[in-house]
């Protein structure tokens, strides 16, 4: 039977001379993944290349999906037009960057709204303003309250955050901390929310910092995160 939901794109992948392997994050079942046969020669119908871009929004029709195998879809339209995010170069990095960080994230074929909601606003929220550098940190720590691994506010002033833990600390122990410049980094940005991100003043050297301990916490709590490719685009692109 024919399903109808929301999907963001989370990567798509060339199969033969033209076809695509695309997998989505959907609103109704999760994480799925579909095979889009013979698009990249179509020159007509409704499924069109430019429509699986990284992190694009999208309403889907697909036919039913069966566990273990890929699925197929139906119909697709632009659910979100993005006036700004495949076309100005830093939201292009950002939306590369976050594409593979969820698709290492997020692995559950099955609904979760609140997950699907946060990805929904913050994504229309980059589209809409410019001044950005600090999203992508704090789109990924506000990410860690749907995937289990949200910051412990207990203590929040004590002077280390052990990042196995998921913990603020009075000592350092064995496992990796936060701790200094850093830590406050880490502190400001956390209890900012995204219209004021840009108070937030960091450095070039201040935010990669920052930007790869919190690689570092997805390493830890995601078993088999692999750090995103992207990273050193992103990072030359806001140097």
């Amino acid at each position: 039977m024919p399903t109808s939901t929301k999907a963001i794109v989370l990567s798509s992948l060339k199969y033969g001379e033209s076809s695509l392997i695309v997998r989505m994050y959907t609103e109704a079942s999760g994480r799925q993944t579909y095979m889009l046969k013979g698009i990249l020669k179509r020159r007509k119908g409704g499924l069109r290349p430019g429509f699986f871009q990284p992190l694009t929004q999208l309403e889907i029709v697909s036919g039913t999906v069966r566990p273990g195998r890929l699925g197929y879809l139906r119909e697709a339209l632009i659910a979100y037009p993005y006036a700004t995010v495949h076309s100005d170069i830093r939201k292009g990095a950002i939306a590369l960057f976050l594409s593979e960080v969820l698709s290492e994230s997020i692995r559950e074929e099955e609904t979760n709204p609140e997950l699907f909601s946060y990805l929904e606003h913050t994504l229309q929220w980059l589209d809409q303003h410019q001044r950005i550098a600090n999203f992508h940190i704090r789109f990924l720590m506000g990410l860690t309250r749907y995937l289990g691994f949200y910051p412990d506010q207990t203590d929040s002033h004590a002077p280390y955050f052990d990042l196995s833990e998921g913990a603020y600390c009075s000592k350092p122990g064995l496992n990796p901390v936060l701790a200094d410049g850093n830590l406050e980094a880490f502190r400001n940005i956390l209890g900012t929310n995204f219209d004021a991100i840009h108070t937030v003043e960091l450095t070039q050297a201040e935010r990669r910092e920052l930007l790869n301990s919190l690689i570092l916490y997805y390493e830890i709590h995601l078993q088999g995160f692999k750090k995103p490719r992207s990273l050193t685009v992103l990072d030359e692109v806001f140097s």
